[in-house]
């Protein structure tokens, strides 16, 4: 260790029933350094970061902040040190300000008109400009991220954790956060990011520490490194392009949908507004979009979650507006919701009774009304095996597995009921590289096999490179679905963000 060092992490272990965590974890953070904590799903990054925050004690171990003793007990004793985290899942009250959602986070919160002079000097010098008064059920995905950012900027950290902060932004913010993030450590804030995008990783970060299974496997200069490169390191060898094995000719309409018009059931959702588009056996539909335009809305008024008049959705030619969920599986139509955590699974459910929720019809897992617990235990094993799901088995809880080992558990589970229409919103969210390229090989396998496929996605490159036609939803309303083969990274993100000038459907596209 040189005497410049930031944070030390010593020989940190963590072990949990059945599953090794951290083993002998160390790694160093300079002052001003963006260093990059890179790995699988479960190599461990996010129980390191909770031990580093205080939300996780560690079982051996130990941590120096500034060369002194640093064992945080909780995540205020953290803050109090200089240690601040940007969550994934953003942890705040819709129908609160700005400012009073600030000032929750904060230990000892100034008078509420002296906070909102702080939010916006602060913001407005770090490029994130906020306004303290707006209620946060009316901001974007990308301006709730500022707010997050902001709140921990206020306390002045010494070192900020910042975990998969672009998962919800378009490529133009991700541009200004970039520079927030660039101006931050040229004062002098180590920033330790999270991130399975590895193109940034190697744009933004300074060093890297590479996880896998637990241990540290690698340390390296992520700039000297390809992004094949750093996935190797990741998953311990090479990474295997996806690819259609036979390019899939369209065949006939399984999913049509037109003057699809419906309200938001959330408080401060988005109803959907005159959406028509048509979806081929064989073809997959992208559909980008800034979190918080309708795609919520989207996938429950596919999956019959949301019901409106017959028409207004039809399955292989068949009126299904009307129909929940299960009639609409029994047609044939399977759909994924991007919330993990109790939309597309009970948590506390194990894995085989996860796998029977959704499975049960075209799985056939109920006979005379009885649970055929059986089929359902080999359903979810099945899954596991084939999605390589890092699991003790399918009697684990699935509030148990990593984020992106129950996305890929509630992936396979819709793609193996030999769906006509399969509706995913954000497939591949939070899953590291290795899984991400499983996870669209095995979308692309189900398209040439005839599913017609509508992917939801704020990942961009996941769209260019599975989708054969693109259209973007904002504010409710999807453009024109057109041919993706020539759409530029900037004339996408443009429509991502709203821009005017381009054109909404009025008719869908044959």
């Amino acid at each position: 260790m040189t005497g410049g060092d930031l944070l030390r992490v010593e020989g940190v272990g963590k072990t949990y029933p059945g599953v090794r965590a951290n083993e002998d974890v160390s790694l160093t953070i300079a002052p001003g350094e963006i260093h990059a904590l890179l790995g699988e799903n479960g190599a461990g990054k996010s129980t390191l970061v909770k031990i580093i925050y205080g939300l996780v004690r560690p079982d051996e171990g130990r941590m120096l902040l500034n060369g002194q003793p640093y064992a945080p007990a909780a995540p205020r004793e953290a803050r109090a040190r200089g240690v601040a985290m940007v969550f994934q899942h953003f942890s705040l009250f819709e129908a609160l300000s700005v400012a009073e959602n600030v000032a929750l986070g904060m230990e000892d919160a100034p008078p509420m008109r002296e906070l909102a002079a702080r939010i916006r000097v602060v913001s407005e010098e770090y490029g994130l400009p906020l306004d303290p008064s707006r209620r946060v059920g009316d901001l974007s995905a990308g301006e709730r991220q500022r707010v997050e950012i902001v709140r921990c900027l206020l306390q002045n950290p010494r070192l900020l954790i910042m975990d998969e902060p672009t998962s919800v932004l378009t490529p133009q913010e991700v541009k200004i956060l970039f520079a927030t993030l660039r101006k931050l450590a040229a004062e002098g804030t180590s920033i330790l990011y999270i991130s399975h995008k590895l193109e940034e990783i190697r744009a933004l970060c300074d060093r890297a520490t590479v996880l896998r299974r637990g241990r540290v496997v690698a340390e390296c200069d992520p700039r000297e490194c390809s992004a094949a490169q750093l996935a190797e390191m990741m998953v311990g060898q090479a990474l295997s392009p996806t690819r259609r094995t036979v390019k899939a000719e369209r065949g006939r309409i399984v999913l049509g949908v037109s003057d699809l018009s419906v309200p938001s059931p959330f408080a401060f959702g988005t109803a959907l507004k005159d959406i028509r588009f048509t979806v081929a056996r064989g073809e997959i539909l992208g559909v980008a979009g800034v979190a918080g335009n309708g795609q919520d809305e989207l996938l429950m008024a596919l999956s019959g979650e949301i019901v409106t008049e017959p028409d207004r959705v039809r399955i292989d030619s068949r009126p299904a507006g009307d129909l929940g969920p299960d009639k609409r599986r029994a047609m044939g139509l399977v759909a994924a919701p991007e919330d993990r955590y109790g939309h597309a699974a009970a948590p506390d459910m194990t894995l085989t009774e996860n796998a029977f929720l959704t499975g049960m019809v075209r799985r056939g897992l109920v006979s005379r009304g009885f649970v055929r617990w059986r089929a359902a235990r080999e359903f979810a094993r099945q899954i596991i095996a084939d999605y390589d799901v890092r699991t003790p088995g399918p009697d684990v809880a699935a509030r148990a597995l990593s984020g992106g080992n129950l996305q890929k558990f509630l992936i396979g589970r819709e793609l193996e009921q030999a769906p006509d229409v399969i509706v995913i919103n954000q497939p591949t969210w939070g899953v590291d590289a290795a899984a991400a390229a499983a996870i669209r090989q095995a979308i692309l396998n189900r398209a040439a096999e005839g599913a017609g496929v509508v992917v939801i996605s704020q990942d961009l490159d996941e769209l260019l490179e599975i989708s054969d036609r693109f259209a973007v939803l904002n504010e409710g309303r999807l453009t024109r679905p057109r041919t993706t083969e020539g759409l530029t990274m900037e004339e996408i993100g443009l429509m991502m963000g709203g821009a005017h000038g381009m054109e909404v459907a009025h008719h869908a596209q044959a």
